[in-house]
């Protein structure tokens, strides 16, 4: 029976540690869409920044990449700025690669 339990709680930490790393990578991923988009939305490094804390704070609302999405071409529309969503959702995959990746080099070393 322990060797059940030690196989379940294992499984447990897996899954914690997975969804933490997920959770990471999305929010690195969300600042490095603002830090795209600042230039073509008119914000200093500063409001990207900050605008990065929007998008994360959005990815948080519902499962999946649509809040931020959709949270973007808003932002986009309100500034009078044209955003291909196409082309947002392909930068947004790209980044998040490129977040897992960063990821998983900082915890190699």
């Amino acid at each position: 029976m322990d060797k059940m339990s030690d196989r379940r709680k294992a499984f447990e930490n897996k899954f914690a540690h997975d969804s933490e790393m997920i959770f990471k990578a999305e929010a690195r991923r969300n600042r490095m869409l603002a830090t795209w988009l600042g230039p073509k939305f008119g914000m200093t490094d500063e409001e990207a920044k900050t605008y990065g804390g929007t998008l994360i704070a959005a990815d948080l609302k519902e499962a999946g990449d649509d809040d931020v999405v959709q949270k973007v071409l808003a932002d986009a529309s309100e500034r009078g700025v044209t955003v291909d969503e196409a082309e947002l959702r392909a930068k947004s995959d790209a980044l998040l690669n490129e977040a897992k990746a960063e990821l998983m080099k900082d915890v190699e070393e």
